[in-house]
């Protein structure tokens, strides 16, 4: 009897603390689970609002400084003016002598009047200029040379006697009036200005020297125009 009794403790003995240990065990797991949940969700539900990740960055980099602008570009280059053009000097104009001076010039003989030109095609030529070739232009005018020295003054062919005006007779005027002329190659008087007058016989000194007619002034065998003085003398009778 006693020894069943004591096989049944220790039966009963062996499996109680086998079954009490895996109790223990889990309620200690179940706590530490409680626990580490506690500590992680707590301060998960406390923790402020969590900054932008870009603000993070920037609280440990510093944003380098922006580079400067680009300097200006440097001006253009001031364009150089073209050198002035220089105009050829006029050829030298080459008068012939002549032997007899016209009394009239007679008109030319020729195709003037039709439009045409001398040697041309009948009706034009398609592509040809309207009118033809333009006419060469003028020789310059030779400038007049006073005269003196190795220029001689010319030899007067024809005179008019100035006509005494009727207000200077009534009035007793007479005297001299010095009029400076400008002869052309013809020997025609071309132009007259008054160096010294009398107002009531310049006009009649003028009108009269404008008529008169001189022989051709020459140099080097070319006729040129020369300027002279003359004197017109106005004598009461």
């Amino acid at each position: 009897m006693e020894r069943q009794l004591f096989s049944d403790i220790l039966e009963t003995g062996g499996k109680r603390p086998k079954s009490r240990r895996n109790l223990v065990l889990s309620i200690s797991l179940a706590i530490h689970v409680v626990a580490l949940l506690a500590m992680v969700i707590v301060p998960l539900l406390q923790a402020q609002e969590l900054p932008e990740p870009a603000d993070a960055i920037k609280a440990f980099f510093v944003e380098p400084a922006p580079p400067p602008p680009p300097p200006p570009p440097p001006p253009p280059p001031a364009k150089k003016a073209p050198p002035p053009k220089i105009a050829p000097a006029p050829a030298e104009v080459k008068f012939e002598v002549p032997k007899e001076i016209p009394q009239e010039i007679k008109p030319s003989s020729g195709t003037e009047g039709s439009g045409g030109v001398e040697g041309g095609v009948e009706g034009g030529v398609a592509g040809g200029i309207v009118g033809g070739l333009p006419a060469a232009p003028p020789p310059p005018p030779v400038q007049a040379i006073r005269v003196g020295g190795n220029i001689k003054e010319p030899t007067k062919i024809k005179n008019v006697a100035p006509i005494y005006p009727d207000i200077a007779k009534q009035a007793r005027v007479q005297g001299i009036v010095i009029l400076e002329c400008t002869i052309s190659p013809q020997g025609r008087v071309t132009d007259v200005k008054i160096l010294r007058g009398i107002p009531l016989l310049d006009q009649a000194g003028v009108d009269a020297v404008k008529q008169w007619l001189y022989t051709p002034t020459l140099l080097n065998g070319v006729p040129v125009p020369v300027i002279m003085t003359v004197t017109v003398n106005f004598r009461l009778n």
